[in-house]
């Protein structure tokens, strides 16, 4: 049975030229500011310049195209890794009969697109996407970190069950995306989406690209809040 590490690479959910109009919107903008962590502003945890999308105007369209590529992604991944959903919660599908049944991994693998987008926005939510650059021979995320940790957001960081990335250019040395325990570089290609666990067996860092500025989007998708899946007295 092949090894299951959780990280899945799909290649050219974006084309080049959308990828490319994308960075020229992102250094037209003017509106990039240092990137921060958890923690706040510190380079030596991370060194890039970004625009958080859904806190700057004039990006609505930016962030339904991106998060309309991932979805795609997503339902590839939640066919292969069907337990992001089913593990934390019981659900159920009614059948032709009128009968209730528990969903189960085979019965995700083989559902279509509509049905299964259907079942990522009961269970899922997306993040806030930000656009990042990294400065050649200068930038990078080299802290090892994950991206479930404590925050005074009501719980909005420990909501997030899978990061992703889509890388907007290449042709650059290094710039990987490193996971610590898997051992694996995932190198930056043209419109190619990452996704992978938030948790802390997913610790990762962003290595310095070299001979190049490197560009990318990213955020994550959440669980649904309580209160969104079980009603207000949850």
């Amino acid at each position: 049975m092949p090894t299951m590490d959780f990280v899945e690479v799909y290649d050219e959910v974006l084309d080049a030229a959308t990828c490319r109009q994308l960075i020229e919107r992102f250094e037209a903008s003017g509106q990039a500011q240092r990137g921060s962590t958890g923690s706040g502003v510190d380079l030596s945890l991370k060194d890039s310049w970004d625009i958080q999308l859904d806190q700057s105007s004039g990006w609505a369209d930016a962030r339904q195209l991106l998060n309309d590529a991932v979805l795609g992604g997503f339902r590839h991944y939640l066919r292969r890794y069907a337990h992001v959903a089913l593990a934390p919660l019981q659900l159920k599908q009614r059948q032709p009969s009128g009968a209730l049944t528990v969903v189960e991994a085979a019965d995700v693998a083989e559902m279509k697109d509509e049905l299964l987008t259907a079942l990522v926005a009961k269970v899922f939510r997306p993040g806030g996407i930000n656009l990042q650059k990294y400065l050649a021979d200068q930038g990078g995320y080299p802290y090892w970190h994950s991206e479930q940790y404590p925050k005074d957001d009501r719980g909005e960081t420990l909501h997030r069950a899978l990061l992703w990335t889509i890388y907007l250019n290449d042709g650059f040395a290094a710039g990987e995306t490193e996971f610590l325990y898997q051992q694996r570089k995932i190198r930056p290609r043209t419109g190619s989406l990452l996704i992978a666990p938030a948790a802390f067996t997913h610790t990762h860092r962003g290595n310095m690209p070299r001979g190049g500025n490197k560009y990318i989007a990213t955020s994550w998708l959440l669980y649904q809040r309580a209160e969104a899946l079980y009603g207000k007295g949850a």
